[in-house]
């Protein structure tokens, strides 16, 4: 099963950028759905984006639309989060996530593999 470990994590800034890598060695990466969730401070855990396996499908929670990007390096076996125009209520603990299925909802029971996460605190 594959293992996923989250990095680039951070204090940020409002309206600043942020990239999260999350790395496997995972030898079938490429048959992975892949997901970026997150968990703000009392708050349920939430989809953030989704992709599936190939990448042609992504999809995104209403409150990252426009400003986060999902996207994977096959060959380094990596999924990354780009965050743009970051406020504070994106502050929050965030997950990677792969499941051999795809998620059309992005939800976190479609997952079954998970990282432990990496804190993001945007604030000035």
């Amino acid at each position: 099963q594959p293992q996923l470990v989250e990095s680039g994590g951070g204090l940020v800034q409002p309206g600043g950028s942020l990239t999260l890598p999350c790395a496997t060695s995972e030898f079938a990466w490429g048959l992975y759905a892949l997901g970026w969730f997150r968990q703000a401070p009392g708050k349920w855990r939430e989809g953030a984006a989704c992709m599936d396996s190939t990448g042609s499908t992504t999809v995104y929670v209403d409150s990252v639309k426009g400003r986060f990007t999902i996207s994977r390096g096959n060959a380094k076996k990596t999924v990354y989060l780009r965050m743009d125009d970051l406020t504070p209520e994106d502050t929050a603990v965030y997950y990677c996530a792969a499941d051999l299925w795809p998620s059309e909802n992005c939800i976190q029971t479609d997952f079954a593999y998970w990282g432990e996460g990496t804190q993001v605190t945007v604030s000035s």
